[in-house]
């Protein structure tokens, strides 16, 4: 029997995890719309059709970046989305973090699966050592997926990022691929 390959560049049981594309913006933008009071005042996803083709535009072209979607094994639905900014080369191989999931798909553990393959592939083919997460402290949600997926709280930075009009603090989480491989 002929191996049909997929369409993922990680899968497991639920969801798989593929790169953003400019055909994805009307139901990337969609899913936005609909999920604005889960993702409000911590994550302002583009909700236009320009403002993604804009958004896309940087995680395709910017060799410091690189976007996930994650998306349902089963009908191939957009459940959320992982981002990783800032990419670092040399000796630091590092990056960071940013995440959604979309209003129907949370709670349902598939950004856990997701992040787990983004992880994966950073240490993996992208030959990362460092992802780190920087979320403001009254997220819980953001705070459970960090720690469910093996991040560790490194430390506390005090207006660190400038969120909806202001300087948000934050907590820095980490995971290097020795942790991953340690357990």
């Amino acid at each position: 029997m002929p191996h049909i390959a997929s369409r993922y560049l990680a899968e497991g049981p639920r969801v798989g995890i593929r790169h953003f594309t400019y055909e994805d913006g009307a139901e990337f933008t969609a899913r936005a719309r609909e999920a604005k009071d889960l993702h409000q005042p911590w994550l302002f996803p583009p909700v236009s059709e320009d403002a993604y083709t804009a958004y896309a535009r940087r995680l395709i072209q910017d060799p410091a970046k690189a976007g996930f979607l994650v998306c349902e094994v089963e009908g191939g639905g957009i459940a959320g989305f992982i981002n990783i900014n800032n990419i670092v080369e040399g000796g630091f191989q590092c990056g960071a973090l940013g995440y959604g999931a979309f209003a129907h798909a949370a709670g349902r553990g598939l950004m856990r699966e997701g992040m787990n393959l983004v992880v994966g592939h950073a240490f993996g083919p992208m030959r990362l050592h460092r992802l780190e997460i920087n979320v403001q402290p009254g997220n819980a949600p953001s705070i459970a997926l960090a720690r469910a997926c093996g991040f560790r709280l490194e430390g506390f930075s005090p207006d660190m990022i400038y969120i909806d009009g202001a300087w948000r603090d934050h907590e820095r989480w980490a995971i290097t691929a020795e942790m991953r491989t340690s357990g």
